[in-house]
């Protein structure tokens, strides 16, 4: 019997010492995943005009309810227009703005903005992370002929900013995790 309490004692004293082992002295920071219920793209007219909207709103995430997406007017054709997008967690109150989070990582994100094909509308960047590689937070867009178009927004987490036409905007070889996307159906009118 003694024997037996000796092995017990011998075999928690190892699990103990196995367990204590320095493995995780300096553990991998997780970098958990923003949850982006909003995304909210601002247009406002260089030269004077009301600003328009484009939101996509998703409060339930995977849930049953479908995502609503707002545009609040028409684009004129031939006109630039400056832009930012506004992302938001309304989940808690207050709404969190992960907007700040994707500025203060802003070498792991960029956003890219893809128009239908036939539009001849385009998007230039107007910020930069600390590489001096685009973001997307603040954004030029400039408009084309009149005619319906669609604008596809996409955030990325770690892209590829080196690889070929990424600071272009191209997102075909961008690689990263999509974090964010939105398609906007609008009409640009004369």
């Amino acid at each position: 019997m003694r024997n037996y309490k000796f092995l017990l004692v011998a075999f928690l004293s190892l699990g103990l010492f196995m367990g204590c082992s320095n493995d995780d002295d300096n553990p991998e920071p997780v970098n958990q995943e923003e949850v982006v219920t909003t995304i909210r793209v601002t247009l406002t007219p260089a030269v004077g005009g009301t600003p328009i909207i484009f939101e996509k709103q998703d409060l339930d995430g995977d849930g049953p309810d479908e995502p609503v997406t707002t545009v609040s007017g028409d684009l004129m054709a031939s006109t630039i227009y400056t832009g930012s997008i506004l992302l938001l967690n309304e989940t808690v109150n207050p709404p969190e703005v992960v907007s700040e989070e994707v500025q203060e990582e802003d070498e792991d994100h960029q956003f890219f903005f893809t128009f239908s094909e036939e539009s001849g509308s385009v998007v230039t960047y107007a910020d930069a992370d600390g590489n001096d590689n685009p973001i997307g937070l603040a954004f030029v867009l400039t408009t084309a002929q009149a005619g319906s178009e669609t604008l596809t927004v996409v955030l990325k987490h770690e892209p590829n900013k080196s690889a070929a036409g990424v600071s272009e905007g191209d997102i075909t070889n961008a690689g990263g995790e999509t974090d964010v996307e939105a398609t906007f159906n609008f009409e640009v009118v004369n």
